[in-house]
This record gives C-alpha cells, structure tokens and sequence, in this order.
C-alpha cells in the first residue's frame, strides 16, 4: 500500500487524487493531518490534494513537479538514484572557499547536467563549497528562485530532483562540498498552492 498524507488544518474534508482517481482522506483531529492508503502507486504516478470539494492542487510537500508548478505533482522514489559518495566526509567550513552559483546562468544550458561540465574549472580555481542560488520550484524556466512556489520541490528545468542528486555526487566526487540558499520565509505570488493548505501562511510576498 501506498499512504498519501497532508496537513490541513483548517479544511473540512480533504480528497487524495490519484491517477484521477478520488479517495476519501481521514483527518487526524489532534494535530490538522489528513491520511489515506491506496494500492501501490508506481513512481510517476500524478496525485494532488483536494480542499474541501475544490480541484486537486499540488502536494505542499511534493518533491517532483515534472509537468510545472501548476500541475500535479508525480509519485516520485528517493531510493533509485545511484549514489557514488560513500566515502564523503565532507570539508571544515572554516577557511572554505565558497563560490555561489546559480543554476540557469552558469553554463548556457542552465541545467545541473550543464554545471556538472563546469565543475573542473571550479576546483582549479581553488572552490572548496558550492553554494546553489535557490533551486525550489518556482513559475516558468528562468528566475533568480526567490519567487517560490513549492519549497520541497526542485526546479525541473534544472533537471529536477535527480539532476539535483546528479549534481551533488559530481562535487562530491571532485572533493567540493555543496550548500544550499533557500527560501522558507516566503513565497512567490504565482503557483504557492501550500497556502491554500496552511491558514497561517498568507502573505505572498
């Protein structure tokens, strides 16, 4: 079985969309969770979350958005990805060389398979940690990342999640630390769907 789960305090009656599919969510009364079971949903499978009769909207806390931030979010299997870090230990931030890179004006393929190529350079140039502008998901394909949409999810013309992973390993494996800029504190005025999930999170920009 596959459990689908969402927090949702302020809703009534909360419907897990799977596949097209419509199933009945159970709400957890002490704490604002909605839960439900469904046969084994297969990685790549479209599901969202439906508030109180309305239509499906992304999982707040969905990490693959491969269709944009307006659509549904895809099932998606953290344990695929081939991992080659095993032995990385990571480097002191003391003394570290930090250099900021952002994705979509780095290489002009603006995708982490296109840093990847440039990661070489990085390292004669003396870069211990690579820290990444914000890579959440956000509205079309090019934007500095402030403008979030949906905060777990990584931008898909990026490469998305793997792209991410693919990225994180090719450092590793030359030795370069990677950090993260990101954005929790707000979100962009286009596809934030989570507000709709969260009562408290009103304020857009």
């Amino acid at each position: 079985m596959s459990t689908f789960r969402v927090w949702a305090p302020a809703a009534d009656a909360v419907d897990a969309h799977v596949d097209g599919v419509a199933h009945p969510m159970h709400r957890d009364q002490a704490r604002g969770w909605w839960s439900v079971e469904v046969p084994m949903v297969p990685t790549g499978t479209p599901y969202g979350f439906a508030l109180d009769g309305g239509e499906p909207r992304p999982d707040p806390r969905g990490v693959w958005l491969p269709d944009g931030v307006h659509a549904l979010t895809r099932r998606y299997d953290q344990d695929v990805f081939e991992w080659h870090d095993q032995h990385w230990r990571g480097v002191p931030l003391a003394g570290s060389v930090v250099y900021e890179l952002h994705v979509g004006t780095f290489t002009p393929e603006g995708t982490f398979a296109g840093a990847i190529g440039k990661l070489d350079h990085l390292v004669e140039l003396g870069v211990d940690v690579v820290e990444l502008l914000p890579v959440h998901a956000f509205p079309g394909r090019r934007g500095w990342g402030y403008d979030v949409a949906a905060p777990y999810s990584v931008h898909e013309p990026y490469g998305g999640p793997d792209g991410l992973k693919a990225f994180v390993d090719a450092c590793h494996a030359r030795g370069l630390a990677v950090a993260l800029d990101v954005v929790y504190n707000h979100f962009g005025p286009d596809g934030a769907y989570v507000i709709g999930f969260g009562p408290y999170l009103t304020d857009t920009h």
